[in-house]
């Protein structure tokens, strides 16, 4: 008897450690899948960040050609890392990205834009998170690729790299424009 009082907390430490571990190697949630996926772009319009671009809403994403939508924030480390990948993207590959200001400012995010570089062709502002909710962001940055219907076809999660935009993200927009 008493050395089961020596055995079960040893087991149960055991126990503990095992559902520890196995918790580490579960997918990382970047690897939820999105419900939106395959799903029309939610009915939701957004304001312009300032007077210097444009908002957009549903029928923007539905105007027949590719549309990239990334969410980001001024205050996101990983989209400042990402904003020169961004700007490759704009500039080399045709296709049109379009930005949604997540849980900031408009002032501060105008600002993170002018230093960074602006490579979207509209920004939409959603302040409150409300939009985010809509589309199913749960952290920035996230990256959407919507077809000409304004279907979504592809969502990432996480910063955007140059093996993740040519391994990943490419393929994604051309299978979408074969949509």
């Amino acid at each position: 008897m008493k050395r089961l009082v020596y055995i079960l907390p040893v087991l149960a430490f055991l126990a503990l450690a095992y559902v520890l571990f196995d918790s580490l190697v579960a997918p990382p949630p970047g690897e939820l899948p999105s419900a939106l996926v395959g799903k029309p772009v939610p009915p939701v319009t957004l304001p312009a960040l300032d007077a210097q671009t444009l908002g957009f809403g549903p029928q923007d994403l539905a105007r027949g050609k590719v549309t990239v939508v990334n969410v980001f924030a001024s205050w996101c480390v990983p989209c400042r890392s990402e904003a020169p990948v961004l700007q490759t993207l704009a500039q080399s590959q045709g296709v049109t990205l379009y930005g949604i200001v997540y849980k900031d400012k408009s002032t501060v995010a105008r600002a993170f834009l002018n230093e960074v570089g602006n490579p979207f062709s509209r920004i939409g502002l959603d302040a409150d998170g409300r939009a985010g909710i809509e589309w199913g962001v749960y952290g920035v940055p996230e990256t959407y690729v919507v077809d000409g219907r304004g279907i979504v076809r592809e969502r990432f999660v996480g910063e955007l790299t140059p093996d993740i935009v040519s391994s990943r993200l490419l393929p994604a927009i051309a299978a979408a424009g074969k949509e």
